[in-house]
């Protein structure tokens, strides 16, 4: 130890490569264990960090491994040392890290990873751990990343302090501010942007998948609104089971809820135009995730030059639609992808989720049913992987989210 010098680094890439040195031991927790070394920092200030990061296509349990990284306490000109508090396993995490999402992420081995890697994740917030000049960042502050493919599956992250955006921490959870900028905001926008002229007090909107993330901020923010909602589920394995599903997103401000074979039942056209006044008050707005069948029942529920807006595909299937809805219905067919507007306007996302955090706190926009997967220094790779790999897979209870505890 007396030989050891400091090194200075330089840039991002040598403030996250070098290796830490000081270590505490655990003792052993049964008779045949292993005692465990937890380094954490070195003589100089270095944060030990870990990243969930992997090197090929393939399915999360296959290819997601942990890697254990050091970041340098000298940081880059306007720099961030984060600390990771909360970041949620989305369906898109999961489909770039098999390789089928529309974007494809850029490998590097910045981390020192024997391999060129990419930490996934493009959701969480993050706490400043410290900040270097002119950054406008202090410690404590609370931060979200201003664009996809940040990497936030990790326990410690060196950024840019143009890379992210302060939020006001008061009055949250790590849980609450780490999953706004994804499905609420994604409601938010469908439900701003796309009907012509706008939605106004009284419209009705219709979507399917409503029991999701974005559903469920999609019937809370029309509720809020003064808009009016049909909303599609799958039904559960029991009557009283798909009952409180609905029960639960009728109590959320849902105007109505009907499983798919209800809404794709014949006598569904009657009943709409029950709710609808005889269809003069059209639906003026569709929000499809799922495709297939269920979507080319909504393209015929839609009113007059009424648009559908796709921003998912949860049954794999096309999106077939009769070529008399274009002709004589001239209906609308979008697309949303949520990152291509918050990638374009950093301003407009960070407006988004500063009033989608304002309902937040005012108790008007409850969170989404969600699974805490607890990240400590510990947390084995197979577990962290595990929790990925369910997200696609089933009915789920809710989200998963990595809760970051001691790291």
């Amino acid at each position: 130890m007396a030989g050891l010098r400091p090194i200075r680094p330089h840039g991002l890439a040598g403030s996250l490569a070098r290796s830490s040195i000081r270590c505490t031991y655990r003792a052993k927790t049964s008779p045949g264990s292993q005692g465990q070394v937890r380094c954490k920092s070195g003589p100089y200030g270095y944060t030990q960090a870990k990243s969930l990061v992997f090197s090929q296509y393939g399915e999360p349990k296959d290819v997601l491994k942990l890697h254990t990284h050091s970041i340098s306490p000298t940081l880059p000109s306007n720099s961030v040392l984060l600390r990771t508090l909360a970041a949620p396993i989305n369906p898109a995490d999961v489909n770039t890290i098999q390789g089928t999402y529309g974007a494809k992420p850029k490998f590097n081995s910045l981390m020192g990873t024997a391999e060129p890697s990419v930490v996934p994740g493009n959701e969480g917030v993050f706490e400043v751990v410290s900040a270097s000049s002119p950054s406008p960042l202090t410690k404590g502050d609370w931060v979200i990343p201003k664009r996809t493919q940040f990497g936030t599956w990790r326990t410690h992250a060196l950024a840019s302090a143009d890379d992210v955006l302060r939020i006001n921490r008061e009055g949250l959870t790590p849980a609450q501010a780490g999953t706004v900028a994804v499905n609420p905001s994604s409601a938010y926008r469908m439900l701003r942007d796309y009907a012509d002229p706008a939605l106004r007090e009284g419209d009705w909107l219709l979507q399917n998948g409503a029991n999701g993330g974005v559903g469920r901020a999609a019937i809370q923010l029309a509720a809020l609104w003064g808009y009016r909602s049909v909303n599609v589920v799958r039904a559960r394995d029991t009557a009283d089971a798909t009952q409180a599903l609905k029960d639960e997103l009728l109590a959320l401000g849902a105007t109505h809820v009907v499983t798919e074979d209800e809404f794709q039942s014949r006598g569904f056209r009657e009943q709409l135009a029950e709710w609808t006044r005889g269809g003069r008050e059209g639906v003026r707005l569709g929000l499809n995730c799922v495709g297939g069948k269920s979507a080319s029942a909504m393209a015929k529920a839609l009113g007059p030059g009424a648009p559908l807006v796709t921003y998912g595909g949860m049954a794999r299937q096309p999106v077939a639609l009769p070529t008399g809805l274009l002709i004589f219905r001239d209906l609308r067919f979008r697309g949303f992808w949520l990152s291509r507007w918050a990638d374009a306007d950093a301003a407009a996302k960070l407006r988004t989720v500063d009033e989608l955090l304002g309902y937040v706190r005012q108790g008007r926009l409850r969170d989404a049913p969600a699974v805490e997967v607890p990240w400590t220094w510990d947390t084995e790779a197979e577990t962290l992987a595990a929790a990925a790999q369910g997200t696609l897979e089933g009915f789920r209870v809710g989200k998963g989210i990595f809760t970051f505890k001691d790291t």
